[in-house]
Order: structure tokens, then sequence, then C-alpha cells
């Protein structure tokens, strides 16, 4: 069983009890509610396409992308999503989260003979996965019911790859990525969100532009309203990107500068705690990082910094290799004159950063882990 970062009382009470992780879970919403306050548990994961995209993105000239593309096809086939959502699925039963913030999730369609490498504009139909519904089918065959509340759809391209098993000996792999935000059956989702930064790489050598997005929700959980909001922003490979994610970044706090009600922010922000600019600039726009409330308190035996980045991305590797905290839950709360805030922090956990966690093959579920906070919201 995971060990988690809990305030003092709470910690004791599971202890004394010796509760299971589901037991707990529903329990602590128990105990919560019977002491005037409900309890939210939100989660963020980026549950990856499987492969390494940035070698096509990475190159020098249109002529080498189908090789390229040849060679991060195999590597996704080989880290099986199907097989891996199972697992993800067992991470989110652990925890039955309210909403839940998902990174990276794809489609992925194929043409057998190419019409891209000559011009063609013909676009792949074939959808040989859709991570969607085999993540929700993996939650369904863990009896958890999770509907999608919205999702914005990002950068979707198509290349040509070399395949010696087409006539042409190539073929087209096209790929769309969603952001997405889904939510428990017994979440009220009042109003649906989305939009996409006017700041977006461009990559000339391959002819492609990487929009990236947002997408948020109005939602009610236990008769409290707040606003949910999930993001992918842009990695910083080199310096020179710094300035586009901070754009990112930049834009969305405004459009949040809009919000009455509290926010909760989650996503994969490639950007490190206390070290990066994109992170400084969320904390110091009135943004709490619910994860460092209890940052040298942590009850785990390893990953006390919460690291949640990144294992090898073929998934394969024996030992936990993280070095970075990039996926993160925010917090911005009201603040009364009494002084309290609207969401405090009781619980913290990071999935999927064990070696229990991995498949039976030895796959880990993703590159990145997964981050859970138990939230509360008291009475006034």
């Amino acid at each position: 069983m995971k060990k988690r970062i809990l305030i003092p009382a709470l910690a004791c009470l599971i202890l004394l009890c010796g509760w299971e992780a589901n037991a707990q879970s529903d329990q602590l919403d128990l105990i919560m509610e019977t002491a005037g306050e409900a309890r939210l548990k939100v989660m963020t994961r980026n549950i990856y396409i499987g492969a390494d995209v940035d070698i096509i993105l990475g190159a020098q000239d249109p002529s080498e992308v189908p090789v390229l593309a040849a060679v991060a096809f195999a590597q996704m086939m080989s880290t099986n999503f199907p097989e891996r959502a199972l697992a993800l699925a067992k991470e989110v039963k652990m925890h039955k989260p309210h909403l839940i913030g998902l990174q990276e999730v794809y489609t992925i369609r194929f043409q057998k003979e190419s019409d891209a490498v000559i011009g063609g504009t013909e676009p792949a139909t074939q959808v040989l996965f859709n991570y969607l519904k085999i993540f929700q089918a993996a939650l369904a065959a863990e009896g958890l019911d999770y509907q999608v509340a919205a999702r914005v759809q990002n950068i979707d391209f198509e290349v040509p790859m070399y395949n010696p098993e087409a006539a042409s000996q190539f073929s087209d792999v096209r790929v769309t990525d969603f952001d997405v935000i889904l939510a428990r059956d017994d979440v009220e989702i009042l109003a649906m969100y989305k939009g996409h930064y006017q700041a977006q790489l461009i990559v000339p050598s391959a002819g492609i532009t990487v929009p990236r997005g947002w997408v948020a929700v109005d939602a009610k959980v236990r008769n409290r309203t707040f606003h949910f909001v999930n993001t992918h922003l842009e990695v910083v490979t080199v310096p020179e990107l710094l300035p586009l994610q901070l754009a990112q970044i930049q834009e969305l706090l405004t459009i949040l500068s809009m919000q009455t009600n509290q926010i909760i922010l989650v996503g994969d922000f490639n950007s490190q705690a206390n070290k990066h600019d994109t992170y400084q600039f969320i904390k110091n726009n009135g943004y709490v990082d619910a994860w460092r409330r209890f940052d040298g308190r942590s009850e785990l035996t390893y990953n006390k910094k919460g690291f949640t980045y990144g294992h090898d991305y073929g998934l394969r590797n024996e030992t936990v290799d993280m070095y970075e905290r990039i996926d993160h839950i925010w917090v911005r709360s009201n603040v009364y004159t009494d002084g309290k805030q609207d969401i405090g922090t009781t619980v913290m956990d990071v999935t999927g950063d064990e070696l229990a966690d991995r498949t039976p093959s030895g796959l880990w579920p993703s590159d990145h882990a997964g981050v859970v906070a138990y939230l509360w919201i008291p009475k006034y």
C-alpha cells in the first residue's frame, strides 16, 4: 500500500484503523463531511504517447522525417498503451478523484500507402489507438464511472513513415493530441471552457506548428462550486523556448484573473518546482503549490521531493530514475477577513513512481508520475 503525506490527525486515524487504500478514501470523505468540511480529490496525469516524438520535431531536414517517424512509431507500439491503461486505471481506483486532468491523450491514425511522401494531403483515417476510449474502458473494468467533462484538441499532424511492408515503402501516421478533464459520476459540471495559446512552437524543418491549449470546467461537489483547469505547457528543450512557455502561462493566468470562484489549476507545466521561471511566475501571482505545504514532511521512504519525471522513453527502466517535479496542482483561494482560505490540503500522493506500479510485462504506466491532492473546502 502506498504511503501518503497527511496532516497529523488524519495520519493517526489511518494508522489506528488500518484501512486499505479504497476504504481510506471513502472513510476520509465521511470524516471531513462530519467535521463540516467537504473534501475534493483531484488528480493530474500525463498518460504519455509512448514515444520520443521530439526526434521528429528535431529533424534537421524533411527527408529525415520518414525514418525518424518509423523509429518513434515502433517505440510507441512497444510501450503498449492498452496495457499501460490498466495500470493507470488502478491508480485512479486507489484514490477515486472527483476530477482528473489528463495530458497527452492521443488518437493515432494510419494509412498504409502514403500520399504525404509525395505531397498529398489526404488525411489518414484508420484509427489504431484512441487513448481516451482505451483509458475509459480500463476505468470501467475497475468498476469506475468517469465521463468526459471537457477536452481541447491540440496538435493534429501527419507525417510519412518508412514502412517496408507498404508497396511504396512509405505509410502515413497521424497523431492528434488532446487535453481532457474526466469527472466522476457524482460531480455536477456547470460549464465548460477551452482555448489555445497564441504563443505556439513552429518547427519549419518538419513543417509543423505545435499548438498548446487549456481546458476548464465550473464544477460542483457537495454544494461547493469551483473552477478546475487543466493544461500542458511547452517543453523547454533549449533556453530559447523559455519565453514561449512563459507567454503561455501569462495568457492563461490573465484569463483566470477574471474568475471569482476559487481555482484549482493542474497539469504538466514542464517547469521544475522552485527553480524555473514559469513555476515562480505562477507562485508570484497568488497561487499555492499544494505539494509545497508538505515539502520536507513526507512519510515516503523515497521520492521525498515528489519528483514526477522522468522514466525512460521506452518505459522499461528497472530503477526509479525520476529527477524533477514538473507536474503540479495549484490552488488559488479566496481569503476571508478572518484569514481562513476556502481550499486547504490534507493529503498528497504521487502515483506511478514505485516498481510495484509497473505492468505485468514491466512497463511503467507513463514517463511521468501522477499527482493526487485531497483538498478540503470548509463551510462558511
